[in-house]
């Protein structure tokens, strides 16, 4: 090897040498750069196509607390309760609530199922359906119609503000069973008052633009109401069918992704009748498992769609990947 070839030698090594030196002290300055947390929010909405129809998940907000027992395994031991949990990968004794109204556009109508819990509830990251519906592309103006499963407070407390209706354009769809019940004149004393009359303030006044429906009507073409009582005694649950394609939106049937699906016979304490409710878990998601169709649950974890596997007891939730793309 000859001295310029030598020399050329080093002199590439310096530099390589040089790269490989100072590599470590850039990352060393980089590693103690302040870099600041990232404000901004997932934009808290799920879109995708059922045949003509457009199907966005709107997420309302998130609650943690303690449970999910009692409130879910109301009639089991807290033990019970905590092995399923530890057994899918859960905490036993915390949870996270999800509140998850849909928007579904037919190509004529914009329709709303349920309308979260309202601008009262934002001081506490809840009732972000509104901004939400915004951030999707949508005001609230838009919606044509707005469907209501049941009359429980985080499906009712957005349908009014300050006074007035949310959706100023919109009619309104309701069950007739659902209706007759929380507006009697008994519901307004003891262990139903509080509901009663958040009913009272939130879906009387829009009486006069709503059409009360029953089990098997439709909504629109497309879109039909099934009587699933036990929840409460009207509670609907609503099926979509656009394209060849079908979609159950389950509303509260079952409010555990683990818990109540896992182990529909369990009690749950916000079911109005237990063992009706139980029932009717059993018979929806056979349905759903049976037909191998999607559905979106309230309370599933957001976007809260996916589909319901059969097991020896009960139902797994499988959340939706990429099939409702394809």
């Amino acid at each position: 090897m000859t001295s310029s070839t030598n020399r050329r030698t080093m002199m590439k090594l310096g530099v390589l040498g040089g790269f490989g030196l100072a590599a470590p002290r850039i990352m060393v300055r980089a590693a103690h750069a302040e870099v600041p947390m990232s404000e901004v929010e997932n934009p808290g909405f799920y879109r995708f196509k059922l045949g003509e129809f457009e199907v966005t998940s709107i997420l309302d907000g998130l609650r943690p607390g303690d449970g999910p027992h009692p409130t879910f395994g109301a009639d089991q031991s807290p033990e019970n309760v905590a092995e399923l949990l530890e057994q899918n990968f859960l905490p036993a004794g915390r949870f996270v609530n999800s509140f998850t109204p849909v928007l579904v556009n037919t190509g004529a109508e914009l329709i709303l199922f349920d309308t979260g819990l309202g601008a009262g509830a934002r001081e506490g990251g809840m009732g972000r359906l509104r901004a939400r519906i915004e951030a999707s592309g949508y005001g609230p103006d838009d919606v044509s119609v707005v469907v209501v499963t049941h009359f429980h407070g985080d499906h009712i407390g957005g349908l009014m503000e300050d006074g007035q209706p949310a959706f100023a354009n919109a009619r309104y769809v309701t069950g007739q069973a659902e209706y007759d019940f929380w507006t009697a004149e008994e519901r307004l004393s003891g262990a139903t008052e509080n509901a009663a009359r958040a009913v009272q303030a939130n879906v009387v006044p829009l009486a006069e633009k709503t059409t009360f429906i029953g089990d098997g009507d439709e909504v629109v073409t497309g879109v039909t109401g099934i009587l699933a009582a036990g929840h409460t005694p009207g509670h609907m649950i609503f099926r979509l069918e656009s394209g060849g394609r079908s979609l159950v939106l389950t509303a509260d049937t079952a409010n555990h992704y683990v818990a109540s699906l896992q182990r529909p016979d369990w009690h749950v304490a916000f079911d109005a009748d237990k063992e009706a409710a139980a029932a009717t878990r059993k018979q929806v998601f056979d349905m759903i498992a049976s037909e191998r169709i999607p559905f979106i649950g309230y309370h599933m974890p957001f976007p809260a769609v996916g589909y319901a596997e059969k097991l020896d007891v009960g139902y797994r939730f499988v959340p939706v990947s990429y099939q409702l793309m394809l």
